[in-house]
């Protein structure tokens, strides 16, 4: 009923309705439906994280017998204490975990964690406490030539997985969650692996399709695609001597990668053998960063580089502005793009005395 006491009509529809029939939900199931989404906003591994930062946060609250509102001045306060006990550049993790956390019982949690006064207290803490950041040893060419002759003779399952793991990573610029699971059993997620009948291989490449991952905002993963001949290696020889292997063992097992055990490698199960070749220095992230930085070298523009890494342009521009070894790799590289590009302007072929209407195009083929 409006203000006059008159019912307000519903329109009719002006077109006749194509959809077919839905079953009609009652309120208990949209709301239970609405509630499971709502689970699946972030990752596993992300809620985990932000259940630590929320009870780092109560902790801060009840040691003081401070009230819960997380007010401007709160959220200050709270950024002070915490800045002095971790490194301050993990601090904007935990205020995002906060709010994430508390959003529902404090809408206004999010104009708090925005005001120039918690972002000024921040900036302060990071300039005044934070340590320089240790930085993973990008793998080289010559690092992996040294794991595949190592590995050469050997016929273990798990030894082929373990370098046709490398080289892919390596060469896909893959994160390393994307080929293992992690350790702890209650954030591995089924979905996120690989699966075996996604494979393809041709004569000169392999590909498969990897599900989604960190920057795959809309959920529909990628296709993944090595070729043969990868500068001075062949990961294709590898990945067919794994497969064979595999299908050998584990005929109808769904995941693509696949121990000897049955069980998809976790993340250990990859660090443990890389650290028994390189030392500290060497880890994880090393085989992503090692993969961007050989193709750096090689001349491949950074507009090449972004997508094969499934890098957003700011978290690009992020990663190689931290990692020293790829900014090089790139300077290095465009200097050698200039240089063959002077030489290609000095070099001027004669024109035909038989047709000068006709303009000679400028080649050259120095070498690179």
């Amino acid at each position: 009923m409006d203000a006059g006491g008159s019912r307000k009509m519903i329109p009719a529809p002006t077109i006749r309705p194509r959809q077919c029939k839905r079953e009609r939900w009652s309120l208990e199931r949209l709301c239970h439906e609405r509630a499971l989404a709502l689970g699946e906003a972030i990752d596993l591994s992300t809620k985990q994280n932000y259940g630590s930062a929320l009870n780092s946060y109560l902790n801060f609250i009840l040691l003081r017998e401070l009230p819960v509102e997380p007010t401007d001045d709160m959220l200050s306060l709270y950024t002070v204490w915490t800045c002095s006990h971790i490194e301050p550049r993990s601090v904007d993790s935990y205020l995002s975990g906060i709010c994430h956390q508390l959003e529902s019982y404090f809408p206004d949690i999010r104009a708090a964690r925005s005001s120039p006064l918690v972002k000024r207290t921040l900036r302060g803490c990071k300039r005044m406490k934070s340590n320089p950041v240790v930085r993973k040893r990008a793998l080289t060419l010559d690092d992996l030539g040294m794991v595949i002759i190592y590995y050469a003779k050997s016929t273990r399952h798990d030894d082929l997985l373990f370098v046709a793991m490398l080289l892919t990573g390596f060469f896909a610029l893959l994160r390393l969650g994307e080929l293992t699971l992690p350790n702890d059993k209650s954030i591995q997620d089924w979905r996120k692996i690989v699966r075996r009948d996604t494979v393809s291989v041709h004569h000169d490449l392999y590909s498969f399709h990897l599900p989604h991952h960190k920057a795959d905002c809309y959920f529909e993963g990628n296709h993944i695609i090595v070729r043969r001949k990868q500068f001075q290696h062949d990961p294709l020889f590898h990945f067919k001597a794994y497969l064979t292997s595999r299908n050998r063992l584990f005929p109808l097992s769904s995941p693509l990668w696949i121990t000897e055990a049955g069980e998809v490698p976790t993340r250990s199960f990859f660090t443990s053998r890389l650290a028994s070749f390189f030392d500290k220095s060497v880890g994880g992230q090393s085989m992503r960063a090692g993969g961007a930085t050989s193709l750096a070298e090689h001349g491949v523009p950074p507009s090449i580089i972004q997508p094969l890494g499934h890098w957003s342009s700011q978290a690009f521009l992020i990663y190689i502005r931290r990692s020293p070894a790829l900014l090089q790799a790139m300077l290095y590289s465009d200097r050698h793009v200039q240089r063959i590009a002077r030489q290609c302007q000095s070099f001027s072929p004669p024109v035909s005395r038989r047709s000068p209407s006709i303009r000679h195009s400028r080649e050259c083929s120095p070498n690179i």
